[in-house]
């Protein structure tokens, strides 16, 4: 006699696992052009509101916009960067920052003097913030990264903080650590001078050391680095994840009192494709408990 709830498991296992082949031929078959050529260019705007008690009635309703992991001269050009820039001044935000990893490799990189006249057309009246990534260290590539965010008016945040005020002498504060691979995070360097109770977001291009972040006064992080995954199968998830993103790997995290975005970024490196993995801009909305 055959037993019914064993029968039905063995069924799901087999559709699954045909399911999860049919997956891979289609990505190693018709699946290459759309992960090389659509989803790269198949941008999400993903929009993740910011509530907390700590957040100054003036701040409510302001808004932060995310874009991370560009790896200009992979496959991610200068005419997608102006894209991006195009449709980050369409959003209009209050604040904008950047998370790491501009260039795939900085001192190769050709037409670098190109970059600062496109991300100098970004507006955000309360101030443009940058981090740095692992690429943006590698290829001795630290003071041609630093250069170029500081041409284009970005603040860097390497172990430091920014205050970010009101009229109304309302403030938050946002503070960034260097990146975890190449750089030398220093938590105590960067929040020095936040005061007591201030609402503070942390910036680290690596979102494993959300873990970290946690065990200070730190309300949110937003990362990048891992790309989601970048590639990614069905039940089985992400291919390959770097150092510092294996534990987050997209998405919004609650980590005791820290909440956690990890941003999968618009550029791609070591192989040019996206699958399952689509890349990211992050509206953050402001909200004034």
């Amino acid at each position: 006699m055959i037993n019914l709830s064993e029968y039905i498991s063995r069924r799901t296992f087999i559709k699954n696992g045909l399911r999860t082949l049919a997956a891979v031929t289609g990505l190693s078959i018709g699946g290459g052009y759309y992960s090389h050529n659509l989803e790269p260019k198949w941008l999400e705007i993903k929009h993740n509101l910011i509530s907390h008690p700590l957040i100054p009635k003036g701040f409510d309703g302001m808004t932060m916009i995310q874009f991370s992991d560009t790896h200009l001269g992979f496959q991610f050009q200068l005419n997608d960067l102006q894209a991006i820039v195009n449709k980050i001044n369409q959003l209009d935000p209050d604040i904008v920052v950047f998370t790491g990893d501009l260039m795939d490799e900085p001192n190769k990189y050709k037409v670098r003097n190109k970059i600062p006249p496109v991300l100098n057309q970004l507006k955000a009246p309360l101030g443009k913030y940058s981090i740095f990534g692992n690429h943006d260290h590698g290829g001795y590539g630290s003071e041609i990264y630093r250069d170029i965010m500081e041409k284009s008016n970005f603040t860097m945040l390497q172990n430091r903080s920014s205050r970010i005020s009101l009229l109304s002498a309302e403030e938050i504060f946002l503070t960034g650590v260097d990146d975890a691979m190449l750089g030398k995070p220093d938590f105590k360097k960067a929040l020095s001078g936040i005061p007591k109770g201030a609402f503070t977001i942390m910036l680290s291009h690596a979102p494993d050391l959300a873990d970290t972040s946690c065990n200070y006064d730190i309300q949110y992080q937003v990362s990048g680095h891992s790309h989601g995954g970048q590639v990614q199968i069905p039940f089985i998830g992400a291919l390959v994840t770097p150092p510092f993103a294996e534990k987050y790997t997209e998405g919004t995290f609650e980590i005791d009192s820290l909440t956690l975005h990890v941003n999968r970024g618009l550029g791609t490196t070591r192989l040019p494709y996206r699958f399952l993995s689509r890349p990211e801009l992050t509206v953050y909305e402001f909200r004034a408990e």
